[in-house]
C-alpha cells in the first residue's frame, strides 16, 4: 500500500480559519426570493430551469394544465423511443441491448443488425487499456475510492492520445467511443488492486476475451472464477440499459455539458461527470440505500411486515435512526412523480432472480419501503407531492443478487452513463457556439481598501 500523505496543516489552524472562512460566506435565505434566485437551478414547483435543448433522452414525469403541475406515469425515452419498448423486447428475443443503446444514443438511430456487429467489434479493439498502464498509473497508487482512480485514470488517458485537444466530431467520437470500452477495464483493474491494497485479498487480472457484451465482459472480469449465468448477464444488461442516460439536466450530464461548453478536451470533460456522479445526492445513492436496508435488516424483526417497516420508517424521519438526516433514500425524485419507469423495470426483471437468489425477504422489504413511505412523508412532514420510488431503491439489490460488492455499485453506474456523457457532449459540440455561463447576484456590501498596517 502508497503511504499516506500527512497535511502539513494541524486542525487547530484549520478550526480557526474555517472560523474567518463562515463570517464572510453566509447568506441570508430571504436574499433568494428578494433576488429571484432559483436554487439548484429549480423553479419554485421543483421543476428544473429550462437550460437547453437536447434529441437524446426525454425524462418526463409530469405535464403542466393552467400553469398547475399534474403528475403522470413516468416516462424515460432514448431517442423517441421508449425505454420500457427497448427492454421488452430484449427480454423477449433474450438478447443483450445495451449495445443497442450505445448506437441509438451517439448517432441517433436503431442499428442494424451490420452495424450493431460493427460497434461489438470495435469496443472488443478498444477494451484494452495502453501497455504498462494499468502498472503504472492503478497498481503503484491503490486508492480506497473507485470513482476517484477512475476518475484520475482518465486524466491519465490524455497523456496517452496523440491527439487529446483536437474537438472536432471525429475525434471525439473516436475518443468517445475508446472510453466506453475502457472504462469498464477501468473500473475492475482498480477494484481489484483495491482488494489486494486494502482488503488483503487476491487480485484477479483476467485476459479480455472479444465477443462478450459489456454485461458479460464485466461479470467475467471481476469474478475470480470467471462464472456467471446468461440470466446473471441479462439483469446486468437491463441495468446498464436504465444506466445509459437521464436527460440534459441531471448534475452529471449538465456538468459534462458546462464543461464541453469551454471548449475543452474529452479527457476532461468526462471526468466532471465522474466527479459529479460519486456524489451522495445523485450516483452514490444506491449506497445510502444499501445502508439504509442493511440497517432496517439488522434492527427490525420481521422487515416484510408492513406496520414494523413503518415504525422504522417514522424513527428514520425523525432523525432517531439512519444516518440522521431524516431521509429515506431510494424514494422520491426531482422529475418523477407517479412512478419513476427505471425503478418499475428493475422491480419487474429482478424479482426472480433475486427470489431464487435468496433474497425474498430483502425484496419484500424494499416493496413495503415503497408502499408505506408516501403515506408517511405526508403524515409526518405534510408532503402533499407524489412521491415515489427511483432506481436507487432497487438498483442496489439487484447488483446484490449479482454478487457485486458495494465498491463498484456507483462505477457500475458511470460505465453506463458514460455513453450518455459521450453523447451529450457530442451534440454540444455540434449545436452550441456558447459558454454556458449562468449569473450570480453579488450581495457584498461595498467597502474601502483597508492598508495592512490599519487592520
Amino acid at each position: 500500500m502508497s503511504s499516506k500523505y500527512i497535511s502539513p496543516i494541524s486542525m487547530d489552524a484549520l478550526s480557526s480559519l474555517c472560523g474567518e472562512l463562515g463570517k464572510n460566506n453566509s447568506i441570508n435565505k430571504s436574499d433568494f426570493s428578494r433576488y429571484q434566485v432559483k436554487r439548484g437551478l429549480r423553479n419554485e414547483d421543483g421543476t428544473g430551469v429550462m437550460a437547453g435543448l437536447t434529441r437524446i433522452c426525454s425524462v418526463e414525469g409530469y405535464y403542466i394544465l393552467d400553469g398547475e403541475k399534474v403528475a403522470k406515469e413516468g416516462k424515460l425515452s432514448y431517442r423517441g423511443y421508449d425505454i420500457k419498448d427497448i427492454i421488452e423486447s430484449c427480454v423477449e428475443k433474450n438478447r443483450f441491448g445495451f449495445e443497442e443503446i450505445i448506437w441509438l444514443l451517439l448517432f441517433g438511430n436503431l442499428p442494424t443488425e451490420g452495424q450493431l456487429q460493427s460497434l461489438y467489434e470495435v469496443i472488443d479493439a478498444c477494451r484494452a487499456l495502453p501497455d504498462d498502464f494499468i502498472e503504472d498509473m492503478i497498481i503503484k497508487n491503490p486508492s480506497k475510492d473507485i470513482m476517484n482512480k477512475m476518475a484520475r485514470s482518465i486524466m491519465c488517458l490524455y497523456s496517452y492520445d496523440e491527439n487529446p485537444d483536437d474537438i472536432t466530431i471525429p475525434n471525439v467520437l473516436r475518443q468517445s467511443l475508446q472510453l466506453i470500452a475502457q472504462v469498464p477495464t477501468i473500473m475492475n483493474s482498480a477494484y481489484q488492486v483495491k482488494r489486494r491494497a486494502f482488503y488483503g485479498k487476491s487480485m484477479y487480472l483476467h485476459p479480455i476475451v472479444p465477443g462478450l457484451s459489456t454485461a458479460e465482459y464485466i461479470l467475467r472480469q471481476t469474478r475470480n472464477d470467471k462464472k456467471f449465468s446468461d440470466e446473471e448477464a441479462k439483469l446486468l444488461d437491463i441495468l446498464l440499459m436504465l444506466h445509459a442516460d437521464h436527460g440534459g439536466g441531471n448534475n452529471s450530464t449538465f456538468a459534462t455539458r458546462v464543461l464541453t461548453s469551454s471548449g475543452t478536451d474529452t479527457y476532461s470533460a468526462i471526468t466532471a461527470g465522474f466527479g459529479s456522479l460519486k456524489g451522495p445526492r445523485h450516483g452514490g445513492a444506491n449506497l445510502k440505500t444499501t445502508a439504509m436496508m442493511n440497517e432496517i435488516l439488522e434492527n427490525v424483526a420481521d422487515p416484510t411486515d408492513e406496520g414494523q417497516i413503518k415504525d422504522y420508517l417514522v424513527k428514520i424521519l425523525n432523525k432517531e435512526a439512519g444516518d440522521g438526516l431524516g431521509l429515506i433514500y431510494g424514494m422520491g425524485h426531482a422529475v418523477y412523480t407517479l412512478s419513476d419507469p427505471r425503478a418499475v423495470i428493475l422491480k419487474k426483471n429482478a424479482r426472480e432472480l433475486a427470489y431464487k437468489a435468496g433474497y425474498e425477504k430483502e425484496f419484500k422489504t424494499l416493496e413495503n419501503i415503497e408502499r408505506v413511505t408516501p403515506g408517511l412523508l405526508h403524515e409526518i412532514r405534510g408532503i402533499e407531492k407524489d412521491v415515489c420510488a427511483n432506481v436507487d431503491l432497487y438498483s442496489g439489490l439487484c447488483y446484490k443478487v449479482l454478487r457485486i460488492p458495494e465498491d463498484l455499485y456507483t462505477p457500475l453506474f458511470a460505465s453506463a452513463r458514460i455513453v450518455g456523457w459521450s453523447a451529450h457532449r457530442l451534440e454540444e459540440l455540434t449545436t452550441s457556439s456558447r459558454i454556458i455561463r449562468p449569473a450570480y447576484k453579488s450581495v457584498s456590501r461595498k467597502r474601502e481598501y483597508v492598508p495592512i498596517e490599519e487592520r
